[in-house]
């Protein structure tokens, strides 16, 4: 096959394979590499015989990259606590990846995963590979990857639901401090351009109401919420109100992608004896 003509066919892949490589690496350079190695052998072998192209290459790029992960782990590199995934070069197929790119916390615990439990991972869960083409990849049975895939996806699942926790807390007191500083645009960041704030009746009796939109949670709550205190409300970041030792107001927080969803002001007590309240200094 003409090597100008086969150069055009990766061209074609690339992105993709790009995706693949960074998303197991987690690390720019290494998925350039990984890349030109792919390269390198597509050029050396007989590219008539193959009858996908896409699925070699991606089979290729897996199995270069499960030898650099396995070097990495053998070799003990920098520790995870100063890890941090690294650029892209600027292009176009790399804004690509970047656009649909690892977080930093998806990151850390995938590189506390075996190799072959983060390519089975990566390669069913992001990008749909069946097992019985990861099995060979990785020298084990459909039944063994599948198995690897799902202890990976625990772990991850787990990390996700820790990360969720701490940036709910992150959110929760940077509302408070804008909240009892009258920060209203800081406020209006926070908060989600359709975010409703819903009160149960005995709210409603303190002299709460609801309010839709950002603009109107933020006016409810500029310069307020002097006397509530951080809490976790059944295991999540809220707010509580507390008189003479006793939890007179639940502040409820929904958060998504970072932004507030939804306010619940909850002051029926029957309703606060059954929720699980811890003060947070």
């Amino acid at each position: 096959m003409d090597e100008i003509f086969l150069a055009r066919r990766f061209e074609e892949y690339r992105t993709h394979l790009l995706a693949v490589a960074y998303r197991i690496l987690g690390s720019g350079s290494e998925a350039d590499d990984a890349l030109q190695e792919a390269w390198l052998r597509l050029s050396r072998s007989d590219a008539e015989e193959i009858e996908n192209l896409g699925a070699w290459l991606t089979t290729v790029v897996a199995r270069v990259c499960l030898t650099m992960l396995h070097s990495r782990k053998t070799r003990r590199e920098e520790p995870l606590d100063d890890h941090e995934p690294e650029e892209l070069v600027a292009g176009p197929e790399h804004e690509a990846v970047l656009g649909d790119s690892i977080g930093l916390a998806l990151l850390v615990v995938l590189d506390e995963l075996s190799p072959p439990e983060r390519l089975s991972f990566v390669l069913h869960d992001m990008f749909a590979v069946p097992f019985d083409e990861i099995a060979p990849i990785v020298g084990k049975t459909p039944t063994a990857a599948r198995q690897l895939a799902s202890r990976a996806r625990r772990k991850v699942q787990g990390a996700r639901a820790v990360a969720d926790r701490d940036r709910q807390r992150e959110v929760v007191h940077a509302f408070l401090a804008a909240s009892r500083g009258g920060d209203f645009a800081a406020l209006l960041t926070l908060l989600d351009p359709e975010v409703v704030l819903r009160v149960d009746a005995a709210a409603v009796a303190t002299g709460a109401s609801t309010a839709f939109g950002a603009r109107a949670v933020a006016e409810t709550f500029s310069g307020r919420a002097k006397a509530a205190e951080l809490a976790l409300v059944d295991g999540r970041a809220g707010l509580v109100w507390v008189v003479g030792g006793t939890p007179r107001v639940v502040f409820d927080f929904t958060v998504s992608n970072g932004r507030i969803v939804a306010i619940d002001l909850l002051a029926d007590t029957n309703t606060i004896d059954l929720m699980e309240l811890q003060l947070q200094p």
